[in-house]
C-alpha cells in the first residue's frame, strides 16, 4: 500500500484517477496552485461552493504575491469574503 492509497477525512480525492497532490507535484506547482486546484476539483465532493470561494480566495493570494496589487483586487477580495461568510 503507498500513501496515495490512503486518505485522512473522506475519500473525495482516492475516487480520482489522478489527485492534485499527484498533478501538483509532477508540474512542480507552488502553494497557491496546488491549493487552487484541490479546491476546484474536490468542491462537488466536499464543501460545495464554499470549496469554489476558497479557490478564489486562494487565486487572489497568488495575484498579491505575483503581481500588482490594485483597488479592483481588494474590491474582488470583499466580495469573495463577504460571500464566505454568507455560506
Amino acid at each position: 500500500m503507498k500513501a496515495y492509497d490512503k486518505q485522512v477525512g473522506g475519500s473525495h480525492y482516492k475516487r480520482m484517477k489522478i489527485q492534485p497532490m499527484q498533478y501538483s507535484m509532477a508540474n512542480e506547482l507552488d502553494a497557491c496552485q496546488h491549493t487552487a486546484i484541490k479546491y476546484i476539483t474536490r468542491h462537488e465532493d466536499k464543501a460545495g461552493k464554499k470549496d469554489l470561494y476558497k479557490s478564489l480566495h486562494v487565486v487572489l493570494l497568488l495575484i498579491e504575491e505575483k503581481y500588482e496589487w490594485t483597488d479592483k483586487d481588494s474590491a474582488i477580495l470583499e466580495a469573495v469574503m463577504g460571500a464566505m461568510s454568507d455560506e
